[in-house]
């Protein structure tokens, strides 16, 4: 299908990486479905997309909740007719030690950034089947790969969605469906913002580029990946840290 007729789907859409992917797909797609937790800031950047040409839903939902997920799904898919991309952005955190995470930190992390990239594929999985062609990118870290002190829940959850990136591209690969991951190392956003200055430093001596990224320079990864571009690509994981880590 032409690329300006497709229909995408973005979970944590309202700020840093998610914003940047909505506005770096904006040129690329007749419509999108933004999804957030937070109405109001979901809003203001549905807001800003439709100014720049491109038709949004705005779909306040917590992707925790697989019927709200699939519910905001259906509502794409009853305004377009179709649903084409997929994007699993949507993610949290609530870092401590191991020894000091209550259970309920643990549960919810996973909830967030596991089972909410789940809930996604599983709710997209039957319309993409039903056109036999689609393409799904689910954000990981590169701390899915190198652990992180004062995270194991974030890395849990973060590792699991390489192991379901991997799943989902070969049980969807025989409907034409594309599956693949997006592993970003340390960028510039709301999460990043917070850090002291010595910590800071300690960072970017690990970057052998010298900076943290931006949230530009992982939505053009996701840009390529749901391009025709990279219509023989599927189950693999796209690295994108200034050389933090090289696996």
């Amino acid at each position: 299908m032409a690329g300006a007729e497709r229909v995408a789907f973005i979970t944590g859409a309202s700020r840093g990486i998610g914003r940047a992917i909505a506005e770096a797909l904006a040129g690329e797609v007749r419509a999108i479905g933004a999804v957030a937790r937070e109405a109001p800031r979901l809003e203001q950047t549905c807001a800003a997309l439709r100014a720049a040409g491109v038709e949004v839903l705005a779909l306040p939902c917590d992707v925790a909740d697989a019927v709200a997920v699939q519910a905001a799904v259906n509502q794409i898919i009853d305004a377009y007719g179709r649903l084409d991309i997929l994007v699993n952005n949507a993610g949290a955190t609530q870092d401590s030690l191991i020894a000091r995470m209550r259970p309920e930190q643990w549960q919810r992390i996973l909830e967030v950034n596991l089972t909410g990239a789940f809930n996604g594929i599983r709710a997209v999985t039957r319309q993409m089947m039903k056109q036999r062609g689609g393409c799904i990118v689910n954000l990981t870290s590169v701390v899915g790969v190198s652990g992180n002190p004062g995270q194991a829940n974030y890395v849990a959850a973060k590792a699991g969605i390489i192991g379901l990136t991997k799943a989902a591209a070969l049980e969807l690969a025989p409907r034409n469906i594309r599956v693949n991951a997006v592993a970003p190392g340390y960028i510039q956003t709301d999460m990043t913002a917070n850090l002291d200055a010595a910590t800071r430093e300690a960072l970017l001596a690990r970057i052998p580029l010298g900076c943290l990224g931006e949230p530009a320079d992982v939505a053009a990864c996701v840009k390529f990946l749901i391009s025709e571009a990279a219509r023989y690509i599927t189950g693999q994981v796209l690295h994108v840290n200034g050389g933090m880590l090289m696996p």
